[in-house]
């Protein structure tokens, strides 16, 4: 997590870069935050071999996401608040629910010693939190762990380790080379359990059989 509470910078002076509020519609400036990315086989890059990242900023200065269907190892939320001194090690077993059970995942290469909570729409903290779109959410400081183990965080959320960065214009390059396809998010997709099933889920929202995949497809 960001210790000094700075929040996602980054990703405010990407959204500003198109000159309007990250939740508001960049589909007509041809920007896909807010959009998921789905990796195809000619990708090339083994880190992000059948990837789905959802996108939280993209304009004219780059794009940032976070993968939402690779587990970060066998990294565990409780434990990860205990190293993080937001509880002792007696209070794990006195966790709500979602605390004890929230996935922790790699997010990307990028700041891999970084923690990013995306989350539903029903938490914000001033300053620190940035609004992307259809009641998503991103928050990188400690605050929201605090909350989330408190029980007052909000109803859904994973936290990423890292996140997956692109330069101006490499995304789009990327993309004309089929590299990704993008379809629009959904809650499922982005905060669901069943990480290995979520690639050809995505797959089959754009309209693709992954069993008949194949380096040519077209975008969505």
């Amino acid at each position: 997590m960001d210790p000094e509470g700075k929040g996602p910078s980054e990703l405010r002076r990407k959204a500003a870069g198109r000159g309007e509020d990250s939740s508001g519609d960049s589909s007509k400036h041809g920007y896909l935050d807010g959009r998921l990315l789905v990796a195809m086989p000619v990708m090339g890059d083994p880190r992000f071999e059948r990837s789905v990242i959802y996108l939280c900023a993209h304009s004219s200065e780059g794009a940032m996401g976070i993968m939402v269907n690779r587990p970060a190892g066998s990294i565990d939320f409780p434990e990860l608040l205990v190293q993080l001194n937001i509880i002792n090690k007696s209070e794990q077993i006195k966790l709500p629910g979602n605390a004890e059970s929230m996935k922790v995942l790699r997010g990307g290469p990028v700041d891999t010693g970084r923690g990013f909570v995306l989350h539903s729409g029903d938490f914000y903290i001033a300053n620190a939190t940035l609004k992307i779109a259809d009641g998503i959410c991103l928050t990188a400081t400690v605050d929201i762990l605090k909350a989330i183990a408190k029980g007052e965080g909000p109803k859904y959320a994973i936290l990423a380790l890292g996140y997956a960065g692109w330069a101006p214009g490499q995304l789009e390059n990327e993309i004309q080379e089929n590299g990704w396809l993008h379809c629009d998010a959904d809650a499922d997709l982005v905060f669901g359990d069943e990480l290995d099933d979520k690639y050809a889920r995505a797959l089959r929202k754009i309209g693709i059989d992954p069993g008949m995949l194949s380096n040519e497809a077209g975008h969505a």
